[in-house]
């Protein structure tokens, strides 16, 4: 008997790994393919990757995961892809790549501060973010201002999921989500706005950018070749998809106004949605993703991207493990917790506050193991996520739990130390690749398949296990907090002497 069951395949292209991941339409995954990329600095703080490796890996996880699963192209009702915000994805006149640039740059820190002092308030009152070095519109007025002959090829301006979508459908598209998050939309209008442009000093860029859809709406079909590339059918549809923050939410259950998610990804993720975005400069950002539907964000590159860092520089030497993370979880699970314990700072890629922060490890002493600083490590990460949320609580957003998603989430040790250090309930949800499957969500509502959002994320996503805070521990985490915090405010002039030598 013929299988006619539909399913939706969604994509996450992060900064480093992009996947491809197929869901039923009750969210169950049914395969799933990915494939780890390649950076590269051509100079200190530049992060940039291939486009065309990108899409080589696009195609290959593609192709991987349908063959995995053994459905029939047909079967694929839609396509939905979320992807890294902000860097900058260029295309030339000719619609051939140009140049990636990653979120994790900061080249751009010096332009961003020339803008926020110049332009700083006005911007904010326009796109609801003051400008900041990875940031899509500062990255092309530094390219403007340092590479014109880079800058003079440049036909179009898309975000790392455009690029994939563009490869797969042909059209030049971004959704409202990515460009609200990347600050080249008005809110809470969800629209190209010339002032703003004219602001970043980018008067002339109007033309650079793509069509604007909304994550759910189609933006192209599946062309013959990139049939052809992938196993995909020709002409299926492909949705806007979204900013991979917001994608991951979904993916995790969340959608009503007033629930948090917080991802421990390669950034520390913290954001609450509301029907109308908060206005506060204290902030980071808002992004918007339909009519009354937006995300209030307080994030850096500050989270899981340290650990990543550690397994590969540390463990992963030699090759020795068979399963790295797995191996630092069980070294942590041995600690128990101590007032003694050493600090670390998650800067290994610059933060918010200063593109000149670094990451350090404070008060190791000749007793303390590897299980101590990869405490230490995951204390550090929780307490700038923290950090972040209490921003947010500045600003009069509050929440009483949290859905916690990201790489960080699969651990079987860090949720706890969220949950004891927030002081809330965190929940984790039953699926792994939220992101993808925020995207396979927006694909679906998409395709008319779920009347809307709620309809969708109630279908398609469930709750795996949720982790209650531990009183005990809430003194033991307020005071290292509180040290954590003194001890970032008593390096800031060394950073800064630091950057100044390296200048």
């Amino acid at each position: 008997m013929a299988d006619d069951r539909i399913y939706l395949l969604g994509l996450d292209a992060g900064n480093t790994v992009i996947k491809a991941v197929l869901f039923d339409l009750a969210g169950r995954q049914v395969a799933m393919s990915a494939l780890d990329g390649q950076s590269f600095s051509p100079a200190p703080g530049h992060v940039e990757r291939d486009l065309g490796e990108l899409w080589r890996n696009a195609q290959t996880v593609i192709r991987d995961c349908l063959d995995s699963a053994g459905v029939a192209p047909s079967q694929i009702a839609a396509v939905g892809c979320a992807g890294h915000g902000n860097g900058l994805y260029l295309l030339d006149k000719n619609h051939e790549p140009l140049l990636g640039i990653q979120s994790l740059d900061t080249r751009a820190a010096d332009h961003a501060g020339k803008l926020r002092e110049a332009n700083g308030d006005r911007l904010h009152a326009l796109c609801l973010q003051e400008p900041w070095p990875s940031q899509t519109p500062t990255l092309l007025a530094w390219i403007k201002d340092n590479r014109p002959d880079l800058y003079v090829r440049a036909g179009t301006v898309l975000l790392c999921k455009d690029f994939i979508t563009f490869k797969l459908t042909g059209d030049r598209v971004s959704d409202i989500s990515d460009m609200s998050g990347c600050g080249l939309l008005r809110l809470p209008d969800n629209c190209y706005d010339t002032e703003l442009l004219a602001l970043y000093g980018l008067g002339e860029a109007e033309t650079l950018l793509p069509r604007l859809v909304e994550p759910v709406e189609t933006a192209g079909h599946i062309t013959a070749e990139a049939a052809n590339a992938t196993g995909l059918k020709e002409g299926t549809p492909v949705v806007g998809g979204y900013f991979d923050v917001i994608a991951s939410a979904l993916g995790s259950g969340v959608i009503h106004p007033g629930e948090a998610s917080i991802i421990a990804g390669t950034w520390s993720i913290n954001q609450v949605f509301s029907e109308a975005p908060i206005v506060d400069k204290a902030m980071f950002m808002a992004s918007g993703f339909a009519p009354g539907r937006f995300v209030n964000i307080e994030s850096s590159a500050t989270s899981a991207a340290n650990l990543e860092w550690y397994v590969r520089e540390l463990v992963e030497r030699g090759k020795h493990h068979d399963d790295p993370f797995g191996y630092c979880n069980a070294r942590i699970a041995e600690i128990a917790p101590a007032a003694d314990d050493p600090f670390f700072h998650p800067f290994l890629y610059g933060s918010r506050l200063g593109a000149d922060f670094r990451a350090g490890v404070y008060g190791l002493a000749g007793w303390h193991t590897e299980g101590h600083l990869l405490r230490a490590l995951f204390e550090g990460v929780v307490f700038e996520h923290r950090r972040h949320i209490e921003v947010l609580g500045r600003t009069g957003v509050s929440f009483d739990r949290a859905v916690l998603s990201g790489g960080g989430a699969r651990s079987p040790v860090w949720p706890q130390m969220f949950a004891d250090c927030m002081g809330v309930p965190i929940t984790v949800a039953e699926a792994r690749e939220t992101g993808a499957l925020g995207a396979a969500i927006g694909a679906g509502v998409g395709a008319g398949l779920f009347a809307d959002y709620e309809a969708a994320v109630a279908a398609m996503t469930r709750a795996h296990r949720e982790y209650l805070p531990d009183e005990a521990m809430k003194p033991h985490y307020d005071r290292r907090y509180r040290t954590y915090c003194k001890l970032t405010d008593a390096l800031r002039p060394i950073w800064a002497e630091m950057q100044a030598v390296d200048q």
